[in-house]
């Protein structure tokens, strides 16, 4: 036992930018109370850092510096996976990336025991087949495969993920989820279509997040609402629904057809407030009628339907009362009846996402130390 106790955790961390600079940061804070655990691998998409060998460490006091020196190039997935091949270390890969290929690769990853933590949505909402290979290769699917950590995929540091697991591993049905999935969308319809008072114009609005950072640099990556359809098709496929992709279900884009065709995410705005009427119009039809609109994503499982787009609500309704840029995720299922489990509170921002990626490492550092033990 004792010799087994000597064997070490080796944390490989891909993606240092945004996210990936608030998790390491964060690292600093968390991984010196563990013994045995360090850091060996922080990477991004144009250099790399690691350790010369597996008895050596990088120090997350000078990772920044030391890797904008360093003149190591980028890794490949099969080299990462090739290296992690040459050490007894069990590893735990921290994937921060959005990188389609290093999702491609988990499967070969978890069957090699190596534990996946990621907020990576691409992972598990594009092709199907790949789904199923990730999960099919992890631990308890695989006896002998790596465990996998996402909570961060769906919700940033919100436990939605998590909840939806308990829910399942303990037996519930689940039978309806719907919500706010995109803090940008909240953030624009909260101010938009307020439950008091009027609202600014549609345009000016989408401007104010733009400023605030709320929106990627192209607002249109925001309206067109795939972001919310990935996180719908995790949820579903966790639920059991068989969906192909972000295709397979109805997806409203907020992106007037005329301006698909922009060059430019400036061009966009400076033509968005022509079409401001149409806007105007869903607003003023639903305040006609004493609701208030809202960006919203639901799941029905019974109906095995999926559907993201602008659905009206009571001024009463939890999902219209939401402030700023919350998220608000209800579970509708056998055990909770007419009041369904709800989970709330920042769905978006570097710190939040970065501490759910955290939360998960965590987990998988106290699972992989059981596991050394026992297997």
């Amino acid at each position: 036992m004792g010799e087994e106790n000597e064997k070490k955790v080796s944390i490989a961390i891909l993606g240092a930018g945004g996210v990936g600079r608030c998790f390491l940061q964060q690292c600093a804070k968390i991984l010196p109370q563990y013994m045995n655990v360090s850091v060996v691998l922080i990477a991004r998409s144009n250099r790399s850092l690691r350790v010369p060998t597996w008895n050596h460490v990088l120090s997350l006091e000078t990772w920044e510096k030391d890797l904008a020196a360093s003149t190591d190039p980028a890794l490949s997935p099969e080299e990462i996976y090739e290296w992690f091949r040459t050490t007894e270390n069990e590893i735990i890969l921290v994937d921060n990336t959005s990188n389609q290929d290093i999702a491609a690769f988990y499967p070969k990853f978890l069957k090699d025991r190596v534990t996946v933590v990621t907020p990576n949505k691409k992972a598990f909402s594009s092709d199907l087949g790949l789904w199923q290979s990730i999960v099919n290769s992890s631990y308890p699917h695989d006896p002998d495969g790596g465990f996998l950590y996402h909570e961060a995929s769906v919700g940033a540091g919100l436990p939605i993920i998590s909840t939806l697991k308990d829910l399942l591993e303990t037996g519930d049905e689940v039978q309806k989820i719907e919500g706010v999935f995109s803090g940008t969308m909240s953030f624009l319809f909260n101010n938009f279509a307020p439950i008091e008072g009027k609202g600014g114009k549609w345009s000016d609005e989408v401007s104010k997040a733009k400023d605030a950072g709320y929106t990627e640099p192209d607002p249109r990556d925001d309206l067109n609402g795939v972001d919310v359809a990935r996180k719908l098709v995790i949820l579903a496929r966790m639920v059991g629904l068989q969906v192909e992709s972000t295709s397979a279900f109805p997806v409203q884009s907020l992106i007037p057809k005329e301006l698909e065709s922009c060059t430019s995410g400036e061009e966009f705005m400076e033509r968005l407030p022509a079409f401001d009427d149409e806007m105007e119009k869903v607003k003023t039809e639903a305040a006609d009628r004493g609701k208030v609109v809202r960006f919203v994503g639901s799941i029905d499982v019974a109906r095995k339907a999926v559907e993201v787009g602008v659905k009206e609500f009571d001024k009463g309704h939890a999902i219209a009362g939401l402030k700023g840029s919350d998220n608000i995720i209800s579970f509708y299922t056998k055990r909770y009846g007419a009041n369904p489990l709800i989970v709330q509170g920042a769905g978006a921002g570097g710190e939040v996402t970065a501490m759910g990626v955290s939360a998960d490492m965590i987990k998988a550092i106290k699972d992989v130390h059981g596991w050394m033990i026992v297997r």
